[in-house]
């Protein structure tokens, strides 16, 4: 698979089997991880591995518990159950399924991964520039050796129970949570809106006319509407 093809068909994967992931895998998808660039070549990512142990455990209940709480309220906020979330065959209805099973297994994914920069100047919000490159080449990789994953921001509602029960020290910042495994189904190239929609050239909303989708390109149906294009 080469690194294009990876990249357009790298899902957010949030089902997985129960088949254990192996410590080469896990180590392939680390490495992989901490080859990405940062603010003056600092590496300041530091990734927490949740797996066995008794850290994990205390941190997978609290994870698990942050994950529902913020499913009720998205459910809510976003109006999964209204509109076309009454029909179980539109994609807003199989989205909410498929939230609703990933919140409530999130504490057993095979894998969980807090992803935390060591903070080397006053809190600012760029800082997660030095951080999130490595949590998408962890994502590739982890397509790259048959795994899946998707990062979340669950972590911020527990961030202070986190810290005592995994002895994170002041100074560090968690930025994301990932959970990662063996697949159930497949990934497969994602759907997103066409590249014209996101990709101006020259001013706000100006069009760049040579930025074309690849053919045979499948759009997504969920999601905001576009905004328009100039």
């Amino acid at each position: 698979m080469d690194l294009l093809q990876g990249i357009a068909t790298t899902r957010a994967i949030r089902r997985y089997t129960d088949e254990p992931v192996t410590e080469a895998d896990l180590a392939t998808v680390l490495w992989s991880a901490t080859r990405a660039p940062s603010g003056s070549n600092r590496q300041p990512f530091r990734f927490i591995v949740l797996r066995h142990g008794p850290g994990a455990a205390a941190a997978r209940l609290l994870l698990g518990q942050a994950a529902a709480r913020v499913w009720d309220f998205k459910r809510t906020a976003d109006g999964y159950d209204a509109g076309s979330g009454r029909d179980p065959g539109s994609p807003k209805a199989r989205m909410a399924r498929t939230l609703e099973h990933y919140t409530a297994h999130f504490a057993d994914a095979p894998v969980i991964i807090l992803a935390a920069l060591v903070r080397y100047r006053r809190p600012n919000p760029l800082e997660g520039a030095s951080l999130y490159p490595a949590c998408q080449n962890l994502l590739l990789a982890a397509r790259a050796v048959g795994l899946g994953g998707v990062m979340t921001q669950v972590q911020g509602f527990v961030e202070e129970e986190l810290r005592e029960a995994l002895g994170i020290p002041d100074g560090v910042a968690l930025h994301a949570t990932i959970t990662l495994g063996h697949p159930v189904g497949s990934h497969g190239p994602v759907r997103r809106r066409p590249v014209r929609e996101l990709v101006y050239e020259d001013r706000w909303e100006g069009p760049a006319t040579w930025a074309v989708d690849p053919p045979d390109t499948r759009f997504t149906s969920a999601g905001p509407p576009p905004a328009p294009v100039g």
